[in-house]
């Protein structure tokens, strides 16, 4: 019996280094081993023209009665309806904004140099306006040619066109098909080039859907960029894939 129980540690021992010994010699086996898998970005992208423009425009009136500035920014608006009606623009495209009435003041000083009163000389009347349409080229052409208006006596400041597309959740929808169908073009010919096939797809990851101006510097945004200074758009995404090689 004390045989046995000097024998049992020694056992205990023998077991224990060759257990260390297993899972030692299978870490190292598999430690080297690749893992058979492939991940892969494609990219889907189209250039399209903007389907609707949107163009703001102002000008103002001075007068020191409230009464004669309303009366010449009225005639001014009806003036500056005719005139974009006249260039095709239906009345249903043009927005105009309530007025801002802002009261002028002269700054007043003595011979030192030191203030002395404010001196009314009258109120500003300040008027927008807004075109949104689908017209692009008629509205383009209507926003860099506004002499007539100036001639009339209205001092228009026009502002640069912003360009918009309506159709984007199509747009976006064919951009995920094609940057899936590159990504996969992809895989299969890393898979094929390392003697493996394409297994089943594990994870796919959407980038973020960008929009800049057609050959352009445009730079990507992580939140994604939406260029509304050109007519002319480049879309695009990306897709990562990956995938069980067999």
């Amino acid at each position: 019996m004390s045989l046995i129980n000097k024998l049992i540690p020694t056992v205990l021992i023998a077991l224990a280094v060759i257990i260390t010994g297993y899972i030692l010699g299978t870490s190292y086996l598999t430690r080297g081993k690749s893992d058979p898998s492939v991940s892969v970005k494609g990219l889907g992208q189209q250039s399209f023209d903007s389907d609707l423009i949107v163009w703001r425009a102002s000008f103002s009136r001075n007068s020191l009665d409230l009464k004669d500035a309303y009366a010449d920014l009225n005639a001014d608006i009806e003036k500056v309806k005719g005139y974009l009606e006249n260039q095709g623009i239906s009345e249903g495209e043009i927005v105009f904004d309530a007025a801002d009435i802002n009261k002028k003041y002269d700054r007043i000083y003595d011979e030192n140099g030191n203030f002395k009163e404010n001196v009314f000389r009258g109120y500003e009347l300040n008027q927008s306006f807004e075109v949104q349409s689908k017209s692009v080229d008629m509205v383009e052409k209507t926003s860099r040619d506004v002499s007539k208006l100036i001639d009339a006596g209205i001092e228009l400041n026009s502002y640069s066109p912003q360009y918009y597309y309506t159709q984007l959740a199509a747009l976006k929808i064919k951009m995920i098909e094609a940057a899936t169908k590159d990504a996969k073009n992809r895989a299969v010919t890393i898979a094929n080039s390392g003697g493996g096939t394409l297994g089943k797809l594990t994870k796919a990851n959407m980038g973020v859907f960008q929009i800049t101006a057609e050959n352009s510097s445009d730079e990507y945004s992580w939140g994604g960029s939406f260029n509304t200074t050109s007519k002319r758009k480049t879309a695009s995404i990306t897709m990562r894939l990956n995938y069980e090689i067999d």
